[in-house]
Formats: C-alpha cells, structure tokens, sequence
C-alpha cells in the first residue's frame, strides 16, 4: 500500500461509519417525530370533542335548571358553556381538517349543535317571557332531546374514530420500532466492519510511518553531521577571511599613512619652491598647487585616523581642510573669517577628494579676490536635502561675482572646477549676493549600506 494514501483509506471508512450513525440517529429522530405528530393531532381531536360534549352536557343541565326553578342563577353556567362550546366547536373543525373522513361528521355536528343552542335559547326567552306553558311545549316536544342525542351520537363517533386511530398509531409505532432495530442492527455491523478496516488500515499505515520515521531520522543525523561538518568548514573560511580582510584593511591603512606622508612632503616641498621663487604669479601658482595637494593628502591621513578605509567624514574633512586654509592666508589677510556648518555626512574617497578640491578653489579665489583690503567674511555650508542630495555653498560679501564667476589669471582652476563638477555628477552655478558672490553646488549622495 502507498504510504501516502493511507489517511485517504482510512478517511473513507470513517465517512461510511459516520454516514450509517448518522442515518441511523436521523431516522430515530424523524420517526419519532412523526409518530409523536401523529399521536398529538389524534388526542387533540378527541381531547377536543370530549370537551364540546362536556360544554353541551353542562349547557343543557344549566337549561333545565332555569326551566324547573326559574332562578336565574343557572343561566350564567349556561352561557360560559354555550361560549365554550362556540370555541371547542372551532377548535374540533381545525382538528377535523386533517382527518378527511371525520369532515362531514363534523358538518353535521356543526349544525346540530348550532340547532340544540337555538333551541334552548328558544326555550328561555319563553321563560322570561312568563310564557311558562309555550316553553314547556318545547321541551315536551323531544326536539331538544332529539339534537342532544344526535351531537352525541356524532361526538361519540368522532371519539371512537380517534380511538381507533390512536390503535393504529401504537401499532405503527410498534411496527417502525422494529425497523429502527432492523436498521439498528444492520448499521452496527456495518460501524463494526469500518472499525475492523480502519484498525487494519490504521496499523499499516502506523507500521509504515514508524519506518519512514526511523529513516528520517537516520537522514537528519547524517545531514546534522554533514551539517557540523560545513559549519566548522565556513567558520574556518570566515576566519581566514576575517585575517585576510583585516590585513588587507591594515596594509590599505598603511598605505593611506604613507601616501599622506608623501602628499604631505610633496606639499611642503612645493611651499618651499615658492619662497624661492621670486615671480608674483609663479609663487601664488605655487602656494595653490601646494594647498591643492594638501586637500588631497588631507583625505588619506582622514582615512588612516578614523580606521575606516572606505568612506570619509566631510566635516571632519572639510573642517581640516577650512583649518588649514585659514592657518595658510598672508598676513595682510588674516582680518578674514571663516564661518562654517558642514553635515555629518559620509562620501567615498574619491568623492570625498573632489569635493576638497572644489572648497579648496572656491575659498581660496574668495580670499584672493573678494577682500581686497584684507578683511571680512567667508560662510561655507554643506547640507543634506530631498532624498541622498547635497549642497556645498561658499558666500562672500566682497566685491561683486566676477570673483568666482570670470577666470582669474590662467583660468586652470575654472578647468579643475569643471573637472570636479564631472566627476561628482554636479550641478553648479554662482549668484549675485547684496553684496559679494554666492557659489552652489548640488550633487548626490552615494547610498551607503
């Protein structure tokens, strides 16, 4: 047998068990039902002709007693029994309705009765009427008598009719009872026989789920070791290359410490060519290239402090870099401030370098041209804005935006401004202040995990 139609056999069985239980309890309920019915529209047929015979008996006692004594004390028993047989005279004829063979027995009764009530209200009214001889012509005249008996023989009818229909309800009964045992029987054996098949069904399959589970089981042990195995191979792998990672980060330190330290040295050798260099323009050519090479040797020493070889702080880096300009001005420009807000904001390190480059540029043609007299103020602002944007500002209220905006001397920081521009994605532009210049530069964000 397939294991995996071993509930589907066993289910079938138990539908067939239940659907004989419950045949069995749903035809016990209906026979029940309709013979109980049955049993209550009989004893409410003869229930209520026994109770419009006992209302016709006490109405014409009541008559009678009215007639021999003429005390009117009778006459009230007479009329609550008149009303009562008005009411069990409806109620018999609603009985009746389902016996189709008592319908016009029923007819009759209806008329003789509503003749026994006119005759002794005939019969009163004559007695009120102190027309004593007319009234007992009436009752010597037997009609009275005569319509008693005949209700009664119609009542009795109609009581015998229920007795006998009760007879035959008991025998019905007697007789669905043994076809409930009958059927009883036939059920049990067939529950029995679903019970043997399910238990034989039962057992296999329970055999065949034992063994299917005893080689899970050896399959769960042998992969559990398989399992252990491999754990132990990958923490091996990822502690080899938690080594190699770490080395490769210190040696990546290390070579942002040494190309610092060049950058650094390189710069300050620059600075020195400058002071010997008598020429004006060579020398200031000079001091930029030298603060151009520190902006980029600034972005190596940030990732060698920090520890983090990917990614660069921009205010600290920007803050270094505003530091060092400032630290580097002449003497005849040290009445200019600096007034900085930079967001804490990660770049890669590329990035990072262009936009040190471009501060660099901004700030150093604003110290250059936009004082002529040496003092004032330079606001840098760097912001995050809309979603993974930024925007650099470098404003001066110096004398007007040629400053930024027209190439100064041989133009090559208006050509490393636009290179930058390229490499960052950015988009830049430059405004007239009230007064002085305004330069912008807005550009994205990297997304960093």
């Amino acid at each position: 047998m397939n294991r995996s139609f071993g509930p589907y056999l066993t289910i079938f069985p138990i539908i067939i068990g239940f659907a004989a239980l419950a045949a069995i309890l749903a035809t016990s309920f209906w026979l029940n039902a309709h013979t109980q019915t049955l049993f209550d529209d009989v004893v409410a047929l003869r229930t209520e002709a026994v109770d419009l015979r006992h209302a016709l008996e006490t109405a014409e006692s009541s008559q009678r007693g009215f007639l021999y004594t003429k005390n009117e004390v009778y006459l009230s028993p007479f009329y609550v029994a008149k009303t009562q047989a008005a009411r069990q005279m409806k109620l018999l004829r609603s009985a009746i309705s389902i016996f189709p063979d008592l319908k016009g027995a029923s007819q009759k009764l209806s008329e003789v009765v509503d003749q026994k009530f006119e005759e002794m209200d005939k019969t009163l009214a004559l007695q009120r009427a102190r027309r004593d001889a007319d009234a007992l012509a009436v009752v010597k005249s037997d009609l009275g008598k005569a319509l008693m008996d005949e209700a009664m023989v119609y009542l009795g009818g109609i009581v015998r009719a229920a007795d006998q229909r009760l007879l035959e309800r008991v025998a019905e009964q007697q007789q669905t009872a043994a076809h409930l045992r009958l059927v009883s029987v036939i059920s049990a054996f067939i529950i029995l026989a679903v019970v043997g098949i399910v238990t034989q069904i039962t057992t296999k399959y329970t055999r065949g789920l034992t063994e299917a589970q005893l080689k899970v089981s050896d399959l769960n042990s042998h992969l559990e070791e398989r399992v252990r195995k491999r754990t132990y191979d990958l923490g091996k792998a990822n502690e080899l290359l938690s080594d190699a990672r770490n080395r490769a980060e210190a040696l990546l330190m290390e070579v942002n410490h040494r190309v610092a330290n060049s950058l650094t040295m390189v710069s300050a050798l620059v600075s020195m060519q400058s002071h010997s260099v008598r020429d004006s323009a060579a020398k200031s050519a000079l001091a930029e290239t030298r603060d151009r090479i520190y902006a980029v040797a600034l972005v190596h020493r940030e990732l060698y402090t920090t520890g983090d070889v990917r990614f660069v702080l921009l205010d600290d880096y920007l803050g270094s870099l505003l530091s060092h300009l400032q630290t580097s001005v002449k003497d005849d420009m040290r009445g200019i401030e600096f007034k900085s807000r930079i967001a804490r904001v990660k770049m890669p390190i590329d990035q990072s370098i262009s936009l040190g480059v471009v501060l660099n540029e901004w700030v150093t043609n604003a110290l250059k041209y936009a004082y002529p007299e040496g003092r004032g103020e330079i606001r840098i602002e760097l912001r995050e804005f809309g979603e993974n944007r930024a925007e650099l500002t470098v404003a001066d209220d110096g004398v007007g935006p040629e400053t930024l905006t027209k190439a100064q001397g041989t133009g090559f920081g208006s050509r490393i401004l636009g290179a930058m521009a390229i490499t960052l994605a950015a988009e830049m532009k430059y405004e007239k202040g009230n007064p002085g210049t305004i330069a912008k530069m807005t550009f994205p964000l990297p997304k960093i995990d």
